[in-house]
């Protein structure tokens, strides 16, 4: 969940292990989107919120990807991604996953520090191209 300026948190947000970062991890996916692209990787973030949301953040943080809305969880659950809940909603874990034709072959969980997860990927894009 993308904080919103002059919204706060929901309580005991900074109670839950690993719950802030979905903003740093954003922005350092942003920063390093062209070094991404050039190794093939293409980006996209997957939220629970409604799409008005996401582009909301994209436009606020200047994302170069989609946010895509999974506010059924139905992505989620397929996979068994990892949730928490808080105040009356479920929200993903920060969890990142590399596809390849549609199989998924790596997955980087959990996500800490969330700005270095961009730096981790695309390290693991290089090894596993070479």
């Amino acid at each position: 969940m993308t904080g919103q300026p002059g919204v706060l948190p929901p309580n005991g947000w900074d109670e839950i292990p690993g719950a802030r970062g979905c903003t740093p991890q954003s922005c350092a996916f942003r920063d390093h989107h062209q070094e991404l692209g050039e190794l093939g990787a293409q980006v996209f973030g997957l939220r629970t919120q409604s799409t008005e949301y996401q582009k909301e953040a994209i436009e606020r943080i200047h994302l170069p990807f989609e946010l895509l809305s999974d506010s059924d969880l139905s992505f989620a659950d397929t996979l068994k991604l990892p949730t928490f809940e808080i105040e009356g909603q479920r929200l993903i874990k920060r969890v990142t996953l590399i596809a390849n034709a549609g199989r998924i072959v790596k997955v980087f969980y959990p996500i800490f520090p969330p700005d270095e997860n961009a730096s981790e990927v695309i390290g693991w894009l290089r090894r596993s191209a070479a």
